[in-house]
C-alpha cells in the first residue's frame, strides 16, 4: 500500500472533490481502490459451490485467514452435504472449534447441509430466493456464494469492513448491513458491483480498521467523510 499525498495535497484535493458529481466521486474512490488491491477475487479458499457456502458461514466475525486454516483440515474430513448431515454435531464443533461462534456454526452448517440434501438434491442452490433460505444464511453470505460459485453478481456483501467503510465514505448513513447494501446498490453503477464486493473488504483490512485506521497510508483518505474523528 502506497503512502497518501501530503496535507497540503489532501486540502487542495478536498476543495477539488466538493466540485465533483456524486457519481465521479465514486468511480474515483474505485478507481483509487482498484490500484492497490484485486478487486476480481475473494480471500477464501475452497473448490466447490459446498465448500465455499461453508467457509462463508465460519468467515463471520472470524477473519478469512483462520478460516481457510481451519477448512484446509475440515474439508479433508467432510466436504459435502451428506457427510456434514450424518456427522455428529459434537465432531463438527471440534472441528472447527478455533472459530469465533463455532457451537452456531456448527449447528448451522448441519442444518443447511440436511435442508441441501432434502430440498435441493444435494446442490447448493443457484438462486438468491432459495440461498437465504437455508439456516445461517443472509443475504451476506448468499451474495458471496452467488458472486464467487456461480458467477451471478446479485449484489454487494456488507461484512463489518464494508459497513464501517461505507459509513466512512458517505455511502451511507445505516447501521444496519442489508440497509447499508441498498444504499450502496442505488449509488454504485452496477458494473462496479463485482469490484466493491471486495475492494471495500481488502482496504478495512489492511488500512481502515475500526480502532486504528491508517490514514496515512489511505489511498482514499480525500473522500473521506470522518478525517480527523477517529
Amino acid at each position: 500500500m502506497r503512502k497518501r499525498d501530503d496535507m497540503k495535497t489532501v486540502v487542495e484535493k478536498d476543495k477539488t472533490n466538493t466540485r465533483l458529481s456524486s457519481k465521479e466521486r465514486i468511480e474515483n474512490i474505485i478507481t483509487e481502490l482498484a490500484k492497490c488491491y484485486d478487486g476480481e477475487k475473494g480471500s477464501l479458499d475452497f473448490h466447490t459451490p459446498f465448500e465455499l457456502l461453508v467457509a462463508v458461514m465460519l468467515s463471520a466475525q472470524c477473519t478469512d485467514a483462520r478460516v481457510n486454516i481451519v477448512t484446509k483440515d475440515l474439508f479433508q474430513v467432510a466436504n459435502t452435504p451428506e457427510q456434514f448431515a450424518n456427522m455428529e454435531l459434537k465432531d463438527i464443533e471440534k472441528l472447527i472449534s478455533s472459530i469465533s461462534f463455532y457451537k452456531n456454526k456448527a449447528k448451522h452448517i448441519k442444518e443447511a447441509s440436511i435442508q441441501i440434501l432434502e430440498k435441493y438434491d444435494g446442490k447448493v442452490p443457484s438462486e438468491m430466493e432459495e440461498l437465504i433460505t437455508l439456516a445461517g444464511v443472509g443475504r451476506k453470505t448468499a451474495n458471496v456464494v452467488m458472486l464467487e460459485a456461480f458467477d451471478n453478481c446479485q449484489g454487494i456483501a456488507v461484512d463489518t469492513h464494508a459497513l464501517r467503510l461505507s459509513n466512512r465514505l458517505g455511502f451511507s448513513k445505516e447501521s444496519d448491513p442489508s440497509k447499508v447494501e441498498q444504499d450502496l446498490l442505488k449509488k454504485i453503477d452496477q458494473k462496479y458491483w463485482r469490484l466493491m464486493n471486495h475492494l471495500l473488504v481488502y482496504h478495512g483490512r489492511e488500512v481502515c480498521s475500526a480502532q486504528k485506521p491508517k490514514c496515512e497510508n489511505c489511498t482514499v483518505y480525500q473522500y473521506c467523510k470522518s478525517k480527523g474523528k477517529f
